[in-house]
């Protein structure tokens, strides 16, 4: 297959969705959105409050949903042009981890099915005596084990096992991207930091990237190495998690930001508090900014044109008050 020196490339990726009378109105609920990844493996977190648009970006990159405009590249790939064998490439490359482990698995049918059905159909290894091994070293690599697991069903485990089991599942093809999609929302506390340095051994020991989808800033700076923004469809800002976390630069960074415990006094300074606003639609449809409502800073400028992408110490951000 083909090889590039990018892992995924998202370039201008437009997704519309219709509202009102029959829905024949359409808003972007995602507005040209480019990201990259490189082969070098990473973990990149995409955050952003509910009707971000994150959850669409991940089901474009599964091929659950396909944009109006733009394109994504997977190893130099255009994945809404593939091939059949090629698709079955791409969903060996490409696995995802969702939300709720319990969803993910039938509590009639054994756990140990949906391993078993990955290795038979999707990477089609016939032999039940290499099955079991592949499985039960899977298993292990997330703090489980064969033994343990055979014969059980979803109710007969915690949340946490579940989504250790559901993590085994996806590695078993030994995927290079990862799709993590609030991954540990439904966790208890006490238990997020295990399946986050599960993720982390995966990028550090399998060599696997990641994509982190979260709206908890600080499960995204322990687990990241890179951060992308999103508001309303619109990629606000982008960088190095630590500068980005240390930093923030876009308005709506900032408030994300200021709506944790920060340890640092010198960071709470900085943040200062925005106006809030639940007219989500409204916002979409704006023009310019879609942060442009509940920004303290903004001007007439904001609400009419689309900021342009500023690059600053190796970060993106688009916001006018960056602009020279």
């Amino acid at each position: 297959m083909n090889n590039t020196d990018t892992l995924l490339h998202i370039n201008n990726v437009t997704k519309l969705f219709g509202y009102g009378l029959l829905g024949l109105r359409k808003f972007r609920a995602l507005n040209n959105v480019s990201l990259t990844m490189p082969i070098e493996p990473e973990i990149l977190v995409i955050v952003g409050e509910t009707g971000s648009g994150k959850s669409t970006l991940l089901k474009i990159i599964l091929r659950m949903l396909v944009p109006d405009y733009g394109t994504v590249l997977y190893k130099g790939k255009n994945i809404f042009k593939m091939k059949s064998s090629e698709v079955r490439w791409y969903r060996q490359e490409v696995q995802a981890v969702f939300q709720d482990p319990f969803e993910t698995f039938n509590p009639l049918r054994p756990v140990v099915d949906y391993l078993n059905d990955t290795l038979k159909y999707l990477l089609k290894v016939r032999n039940a005596s290499e099955r079991k091994t592949l499985i039960d070293q899977t298993l292990r690599f997330v703090g489980l084990s064969l033994e343990k697991v055979d014969g059980k069903r979803s109710n007969e485990f915690s949340g946490g096992e579940l989504q250790r089991i559901s993590i085994a599942r996806a590695l078993l093809s030994r995927p290079k991207l990862l799709l993590a999609d609030e991954p540990v929302s439904m966790l208890d506390a006490s238990l997020r930091v295990d399946i986050l340095n599960i993720l982390k051994d995966v990028k550090e020991n399998l060599k696997t990237s990641i994509i982190y989808v979260t709206h908890d800033i600080l499960t995204a700076y322990y687990v990241g190495d890179r951060i992308a923004v999103l508001y309303r469809g619109d990629l606000v800002e982008l960088g190095p998690i630590t500068k980005v976390y240390n930093e923030p630069l876009h308005p709506y960074t900032q408030l994300l930001l200021s709506s944790v415990l920060e340890p640092s006094l010198d960071i709470r300074k900085k943040v200062k508090p925005l106006k809030r606003s639940t007219i989500e639609l409204k916002e979409f449809l704006l023009q310019g900014c879609k942060f442009a409502m509940r920004c303290p800073y903004a001007t007439k400028k904001c609400y009419e044109t689309p900021p342009p992408e500023i690059k600053i110490n190796g970060r993106a951000v688009r916001c006018w008050l960056y602009a020279t």
